[in-house]
């Protein structure tokens, strides 16, 4: 009875590998995405980043888990990180073992479903609900500066963004000196920086904490 057991999951594990298909080298993509270059950044020039991929499948009846993705290098297989509920990938430093054209990413996805991937990026908040507004909001500046060194020689047509995008899980406010700020319908607060706050480098005062600060363009 436990050799019948054994051998349909082997069975079952043999199908499920079957089933995937090769989405790109994994060169390719980071390659193609310039992900080299932003990881090659040195750290102080980087450190208000997190970097994600946005793996969208352009059929929206998938969900996250639906999608998954394992990187083979011959007879290994590494399962890259599960996508997060809203398909960002935390796909990390380039792994130098994988840098040539053999290995490959597997995606769960038939060939017929098309997927859309692009960057998103948020910005680490300090601890507890006050930050100076210079060091939250020096990520705006500092993300374009990456993204133009990414894009070397083309950074003239490169994209840009222009607002950190707090995300509260119910209604908030944020304190900027006097001004206060509301959020919208979605619990969002859009923050553009201003070259007179970045000097004076008040606290910004939260009533809640966001679960996320997203780099956005306006």
């Amino acid at each position: 009875m436990k050799k019948i057991a054994l051998l349909s999951l082997l069975m079952l594990s043999l199908n499920l590998h079957a089933a995937e298909r090769e989405w790109t080298p994994y060169k390719k993509l980071i390659e193609g995405l310039r992900l080299d270059r932003f990881y090659a950044l040195p750290p102080a020039e980087r450190d208000r980043i997190n970097l994600f991929l946005k793996v969208q499948p352009v059929n929206k009846a998938y969900k996250p888990s639906d999608v998954v993705l394992t990187v083979v290098n011959g007879s290994e297989r590494t399962p890259l990180p599960a996508l997060t509920p809203d398909f960002r990938l935390a796909i990390g430093a380039p792994n130098p073992r994988w840098m040539n054209d053999d290995v490959k990413i597997m995606t769960s996805l038939p060939k017929e479903d098309k997927t859309a991937v692009n960057y998103e990026a948020v910005t680490p908040l300090p601890e507890g609900l006050q930050w100076p507004y210079a060091t939250v909001m020096g990520s705006v500046g500092q993300m374009n500066k990456a993204i133009k060194k990414m894009a070397g020689a083309m950074s003239l047509f490169a994209p840009s963004v222009d607002v950190v995008l707090f995300k509260f899980d119910k209604p908030a406010q944020l304190k900027v000196g006097a001004k206060v700020y509301n959020t919208n319908a979605k619990h969002e607060i859009a923050l553009k920086p201003e070259s007179d706050l970045m000097k004076a480098n008040p606290m910004i005062v939260a009533s809640e904490r966001p679960y996320e600060a997203e780099l956005r363009g306006d």
